[in-house]
């Protein structure tokens, strides 16, 4: 038991484990993919940035080279552009800022196709450690074509990058142990009342079936899951105590006759020179079909509640009625009346259980009737219904459903049958609930008892009258 215990608590324990770690992991994949996202962004604007500002700075020089000859140093004006160069057709620099005086013209620089278009890209140039960012323009002037050029290191986007990769590889792990634990102690406490109903359940056994597991207080699944478990606990109860019951009456039903031969045939053995021996024989095969018949019985209630269904086909109510009713004698007269002739009454089910309800409601019928048997088969909507009534002295009221439940009967049935097993109506109903229909009781016209079995049409034709 406590190994059971352990292996389930490290099954909880892997599960809480398997959730937090595909959260975080789905946590840290979009965190990488926002943080890639976001660094391009940044990459791009910078670059944007540099782009404009590179061609605002050669456009002003390229405004001054276009109405004249351009000064021999260049004063940077917009901020951080301060490489600026202004080269002629040959290649020969006529003028630069001051960080670039004395220096040969800038080979890398990107040369634009036409005038007065500036491009961009990044160059290295000689004696710098890092790239620059170079935007040229090319200008025509009186007497010579120009090409400007103005450059700014990529020290500060290179800062600005190596920054925000740090600030990405600190927060990261932050983040990601934060979702760690918000979600293990989530997944915990969400797993939490999952852990107290397998408890409970676990409490719950043969001998202590009234226990039930407890609901959350919060009207979410978990409650709805616990709800529904112990509406299952409550028909797995009654089915248990059914069972018991059931196991109980048979018991008690076998041993009557049982008991009943056994002393037969004790008392005739110790005296067999006084006995009649045909007689014991006699009395002992009658305990012994009583025997039979409600082993029969038990066997067919314990087929009924396993599901075990009969071939079914299309049966003819009408005609099967009047089969029963002349198969053979009975005490008093059974008269047959199906309406409708024209229209059959079919329904789909198994012959020979149906044959066993037929059989059962007119075995009751002739125990209770005094002279005589009426069966009328009818349609009634999209419904086959089939009575069985007699003119005997009728079920009350409050038995009507008492005769349904397995092993019971009515003082009135004791005394015209000692011998019964109080299992025939039991079974007809349960033929009938296991064909789609229901069996019921109620009282007859003649004052004696009705039962009415309803079971659903095959082809749901036409009612009749």
């Amino acid at each position: 038991m406590a190994e059971d215990e352990r292996r389930r608590r490290a099954s909880r324990t892997s599960m809480q484990w398997r959730l937090t770690f595909i959260a975080t992991g789905i946590v840290a994949l979009i965190f990488c993919v926002g943080v890639l996202g976001l660094y391009e962004l940044m990459h791009r604007m910078a670059l944007d940035g540099l782009e404009e500002r590179g061609s605002a700075a050669a456009y002003r020089i390229a405004d001054e080279a276009r109405e004249g000859a351009p000064p021999g140093e260049l004063l940077p004006e917009v901020p951080g552009y301060y490489l600026l160069q202004v080269v002629d057709r040959n290649g020969r620099v006529v003028a630069s800022s001051p960080a670039l005086r004395g220096r040969p013209a800038m080979a890398e620089a990107p040369v634009p196709g036409r005038d007065d278009v500036a491009v961009s890209r990044i160059i290295r140039a000689p004696g710098y450690g890092m790239p620059l960012y170079a935007t040229s323009v090319r200008v025509s002037a009186p007497g010579d074509r120009y090409l400007v050029v103005a450059a700014t290191p990529m020290s500060d986007l290179y800062d600005v990058q190596e920054t925000f990769a740090r600030l990405a590889v600190v927060v990261m792990p932050v983040v990601l142990a934060g979702v760690w634990v918000i979600v293990w102690r989530s997944v915990g406490r969400a797993l939490r009342p999952f852990d107290r109903m397998r408890r409970e359940l676990s409490q719950i056994t043969g001998g202590c079936m009234s226990r039930r597991v407890t609901v959350p207080d919060a009207d979410d699944e978990v409650a709805d899951l616990a709800c529904e478990v112990n509406i299952t606990l409550d028909r797995l109860q009654r089915f248990v105590e059914g069972q018991r019951k059931f196991v109980a009456d048979a018991s008690h039903e076998l041993r009557s006759p049982l008991t009943a031969l056994r002393t037969q045939l004790e008392v005739a053995l110790a005296h067999p020179e006084d006995e009649d021996w045909p007689a014991v024989a006699m009395a002992a095969l009658s305990d012994a079909d009583r025997l039979q018949r409600v082993v029969t019985d038990v066997l067919t209630l314990a087929k009924l509640d396993a599901g075990v269904r009969g071939e079914r086909q299309p049966v003819d109510l009408g005609e099967l009625a009047r089969s029963e009713a002349t198969e053979r004698l009975r005490r008093v007269p059974v008269h047959v009346h199906v309406q409708d002739v024209a229209h059959p009454v079919i329904v789909h089910g198994s012959r020979t259980q149906l044959i066993r309800v037929l059989t059962n409601l007119l075995d009751n019928a002739e125990r209770h009737a005094r002279s005589q048997i009426r069966i009328v088969v009818y349609r009634d909507g999209p419904d086959a219904v089939l009575e069985v009534a007699d003119d005997g002295s009728g079920i009350p009221a409050q038995d009507r459903e008492r005769v349904f439940q397995r092993f019971t009967r009515l003082p009135e049935s004791r005394e015209r049958d000692a011998h019964g097993s109080g299992l025939g109506l039991p079974i007809a109903r349960d033929i009938v609930t296991a064909h789609g229909g229901t069996l019921t009781a109620g009282e007859s016209k003649e004052g004696g008892a009705l039962l009415m079995m309803r079971l659903p049409l095959k082809d749901g034709g036409p009612s009749g009258p």
